[in-house]
């Protein structure tokens, strides 16, 4: 079965009702979600962030943290980063300190690795929310929960999670790059 979830509380309340993982495998190189606006509009005129913005995500992520599940990432860096990817290396250890397990991938070894190039939520091991995306804006997600098609997704998972680099070990080798 396929069902269409919309963005905002549809949304949350999805990712909120998993058991025990929600695993995120995110594409793009820039995302243009309206409550980044503002912040992202400040980081690239230098000004400070009080995160604000990402509160309520990290909330949820440090509530579920607490109560032993699971939040888990991967993000596909282009080489170099854009822009966006930048302000997120930035706004990551926010992320982390929440409970979130962040790696980092870079675009062609998703490429080689033959990864898809959609965004996507893998809950629990059964449901996988595809999302979609509209001139960068997420505009809602499909929920898939057929077997067959839910193993191509843990397989997709385990290639990526296997070749991906910790947070931490992505940006010590960035700094060594650009010494």
């Amino acid at each position: 079965m396929t069902a269409w979830i919309e963005p905002g509380a549809e949304f949350a309340e999805l990712l909120r009702s998993f058991r025990t993982e929600a695993w995120r495998w995110e594409t793009q190189g820039t995302y243009r979600q309206p409550a980044e606006e503002e912040p992202w509009r400040r980081w690239r005129a230098g000004e400070p962030d009080s995160l604000d913005w990402l509160r309520p995500w990290l909330d949820d992520v440090r509530a579920a943290t607490q109560s032993g599940r699971r939040f888990a990432r991967v993000r596909v860096f282009q080489q170099p980063p854009t822009e966006y990817q930048r302000w997120q290396l930035d706004v990551t250890p926010a992320n982390i300190s929440a409970g979130e397990d962040m790696r980092v991938l870079t675009a062609s070894q998703a490429v080689d690795l033959a990864l898809p190039a959609h965004d996507f939520w893998l809950l629990d091991d059964t449901r996988v929310a595809r999302m979609h995306f509209h001139d960068q804006q997420f505009v809602g997600a499909e929920l898939i929960d057929d077997p067959d098609e839910v193993d191509l997704y843990r397989e997709w998972k385990r290639t990526a999670w296997d070749h991906a680099v910790p947070f931490a070990d992505y940006m010590h080798d960035a700094t060594q790059r650009s010494r």
